[in-house]
């Protein structure tokens, strides 16, 4: 089939991955195919549909140019859209510029949670924890991050591999299943220091010390899920027997955040051209990818539409996404964006309606509940059916200002909006139970260890109860 059947005329002429597809000579532009070492985002920049944007443009105004549809067609729209018809992009930005109309914003939340609840029913889950950021040194510097630290920084670290195996043994004995393995981008590229400390280990790239880091928490008892930020085919390939399930935040296609005095400016790796490829290629190597989009960093509405159906594409096309995380910025203290006012409460529940009008529905939504711990009933019902990662034994590394809710605190906040919570591992029951081809042979054998005949995490500790960090 060719890439771009089943699309509707108004949505060939546009990015799809690797390749542009082309309603006028109906083939794949070879010119743009960017296939193994090929992958250059100059390439690539032409077709981003948001490469040529900038401040005065039309793009980087938040209004959406179409007009506001009434609640009547709303309502067509959303029931085409759970009849199993996908949302359209011109229709998807006039919701967009809509979400602050109250009469628009619970017909969107009704549609997305009967999306939820013929996928999942009243099942919620999240995925007991700990959290290992491996190195916190990086070679990007984006202007809302306070995880990235420069090697003389009193508090930039680098774990050893005996480090790892005592966290992990002390996750394992509070019931953990998944080990989240976070870090920067590539900082041996940037310090000698680094490259000193690795060589010392004898090793040459953070790749290295993360393989050995995966096995050591195999072999202390946990399953991990890498999010390393930009990785290579080949070294995700070397990482695939030693992980569950891995990710990269897609964040934004906004190309125009990467120009000089947007936040992504000093970050070579927040290319999306890069971002999209790992993605194709984590799809081509069978590994179960957890996604996601970063709202509130200078992204405007047609910017997260294209963000959302980019997701849509790449999930549509490879089937290996399994979740897609919509976070709110927290802005944070010490960085250049500490001023910028965070979404409203609305705003947030309206793009996680969206993302779940737009995206597969085999496609989890997750929405981080310390991020919003003020509207865990709403997000439930504007068709969140995953909390993600909540860990007993340490804090949110990316967000320490936001402490994870206790997990009885949740438990009880799931139910009584109407669900009920269930504990999974680093991937979800049905890939565990259907998708046999997602996983190296090695942690093809692992997985049932920590499942139960339905998929959901099983371990010999039950502290189900117990207080988060």
């Amino acid at each position: 089939m060719p890439l771009g059947a089943g699309l509707d005329s108004g949505r060939r002429n546009r990015l799809v991955g690797p390749d542009l597809y082309c309603s006028d000579c109906d083939v794949r532009h070879p010119c743009v195919m960017i296939r193994s070492g090929a992958a250059r985002p100059d390439l690539w920049r032409p077709f981003l549909r948001n490469a040529d944007s900038d401040a005065s443009s039309p793009h980087a105004d938040s209004a959406s140019p179409h007009p506001t549809p009434t609640p009547t067609e709303v309502q067509r729209w959303v029931a085409e859209v759970v009849g199993g018809v996908p949302l359209e992009r011109e229709r998807a930005e006039a919701l967009a510029g809509a979400l602050h109309d109250d009469d628009i914003l619970p017909i969107l939340c009704e549609g997305a949670l009967a999306i939820k609840r013929a996928q999942t029913a009243d099942r919620v889950t999240v995925s007991r924890n700990l959290f290992i950021p491996l190195t916190n040194l990086c070679r990007n510097r984006c202007t809302y991050c306070t995880f990235a630290k420069q090697p003389e920084a009193e508090d930039a670290h680098t774990y050893s591999l005996e480090e790892v195996e005592e966290t992990i043994r002390g996750g394992a004995a509070t019931g953990c299943i998944e080990a989240l393995m976070c870090l920067g981008d590539k900082p041996e590229i940037a310090y000698r220091s680094y490259r000193e400390m690795l060589a010392s280990r004898g090793m040459s790239s953070t790749t290295d010390l993360l393989v050995e880091a995966c096995r050591v928490t195999v072999e202390a008892g946990m399953l991990p899920h890498t999010n390393a930020g930009i990785l290579s085919k080949e070294e995700m390939a070397r990482l695939r027997p030693w992980n569950a399930s891995m990710g990269l935040m897609l964040e934004t296609t906004s190309r125009r955040l990467r120009e000089k005095g947007m936040p992504h400016f000093h970050a070579p790796d927040k290319e999306p051209a890069t971002r999209i490829k790992m993605h194709e290629e984590a799809g081509e190597l069978k590994i179960p990818f957890t996604t996601g989009m970063l709202l509130g960093i200078g992204e405007n509405d047609s910017e997260r539409v294209d963000t959302l159906l980019t997701i849509r594409d790449l999930a549509l096309r490879h089937r290996h996404i399994q979740e897609a995380i919509i976070q709110p910025f927290h802005p944070k203290p010490d960085t250049k964006m500490h001023a910028i006012q965070p979404l409203a409460d609305d705003e947030v529940v309206g793009w996680v309606a969206l993302a779940r009008l737009i995206l597969p529905s085999e496609v989890h939504v997750q929405a981080p509940p310390n991020l919003g711990s003020g509207m865990l009933p709403r997000l439930l019902n504007a068709g969140v059916d995953d909390w993600g990662g909540v860990s007993p034994v340490t804090i949110d590394f990316i967000n320490p200002e936001a402490p994870w809710p206790e997990l009885r605190q949740l438990r009880e906040a799931t139910a009584s909006a109407g669900f009920q919570l269930f504990e999974r591992g680093p991937v979800y029951p049905d890939w565990i139970l259907e998708r046999p081809d997602f996983f190296d042979p090695q942690m093809r054998v692992l997985l049932p260890k920590y499942a139960n005949d339905e998929g959901y995490a099983q371990r010999s500790t039950n502290q189900s109860d117990e207080e988060a960090a």
